[in-house]
């Protein structure tokens, strides 16, 4: 991409496509194209062809999504596959139709069977069972993937996936109910802080392992995609660096300041037991993660302190 480029990045107040924002800005994109839900409502097919036929931008990143944790997911499965299918189909088409140089679809590592090997590596996609709590939206992110696949092999495009792990940074989603468990367990901790809590009660029982990649070095990662990488095979994203629910939540405890007792509810589900990407592929093109897990939760808290 010449630093000229029209870009349009979808989805630009969400957690992902700002921080991609952040990064074209840093590094001397000057004409960045953005619309919010009220100017473009990505699942109105006309909505979004229309405004591609006006703006016929060079190149995409597609970052809007409906997203939340397991629990979230779990109530809403049928919005979560609607929204995410309409959002992405519709704007991968229309990007199609008006000849977009280059596209790129961010997905979530929660594509990947339930019981995949570890660590996850990119050709293990549909080689099992998904995860039921998520089933949903993975099969939305599959489909993007897929048809982004299917449109480079029968029209010789060049679209571009990346599935990152669990994301975490500025602008993330604090609520309470439809977060993820690392911003979930920030908002928690800091509310029990205030309010003087004795203790805090967490879902499942803490033995899932995961793997946090701060939102900053994924947006770096899809940059340098979008100038180096093309192929039909997505490209993980993650840290390399995996900790069980139970230690991440010792560790928010800990960077909040929370010092009451913590808690676990069996009764509730546990999801995916263990899930660690193999991110050889993005690393043997020059990328790695930068930002420690301690020091990407104290820049959360701080972003989260922002918002209160």
């Amino acid at each position: 991409m010449n630093k000229e480029a029209k870009i349009y990045v979808a989805g630009h107040r969400g957690m992902v496509g700002s921080a991609i924002v952040r990064e074209l800005n840093r590094q001397g994109y000057t004409n960045i194209i953005t619309r919010t839900h009220s100017e473009v409502d990505l699942t109105r097919q006309a909505e979004v062809e229309e405004f591609f036929a006006q703006e016929k931008p060079e190149y995409v990143f597609v970052a809007a999504a409906k997203v939340g944790g397991i629990g979230a997911n779990s109530a809403a499965l049928a919005d979560f596959m609607y929204f995410n299918m309409m959002i992405e189909m519709n704007v991968i088409h229309s990007a199609f139709v008006n000849n977009c140089k280059k596209l790129e679809f961010l997905g979530s590592s929660c594509i990947y069977p339930r019981m995949c090997p570890q660590p996850i590596k990119e050709e293990y996609l549909l080689s099992g069972y998904l995860e039921k709590t998520n089933e949903a939206y993975a099969l939305a992110k599959i489909s993007g993937l897929k048809y982004c696949e299917y449109l480079n092999t029968q029209y010789g495009t060049d679209y571009i996936s990346v599935m990152p792990c669990n994301l975490y940074g500025p602008n993330d989603n604090y609520h309470p109910e439809h977060s993820h468990v690392l911003p979930a367990l920030i908002r928690r901790f800091h509310e029990a802080k205030v309010s003087g809590a004795k203790s805090v009660t967490c879902w499942g029982d803490g033995s899932p392992l995961r793997e946090f990649l701060y939102v900053d070095d994924l947006a770096e990662l899809c940059v340098f995609l979008m100038n180096n990488y093309s192929g039909n095979e997505t490209v993980n994203a993650g840290s390399g660096k995996e900790i069980t629910i139970k230690g991440l939540t010792e560790l928010v405890a800990e960077v909040v300041g929370y010092t009451g007792a913590i808690g676990w509810d069996t009764s509730k589900p546990n999801g995916t037991p263990r899930k660690v990407m193999d991110t050889s592929k993005a690393e043997s093109m020059g990328w790695k993660a930068r930002t420690s897990l301690r020091e990407g939760i104290r820049l959360a808290y701080e972003d989260y302190l922002s918002r209160t």
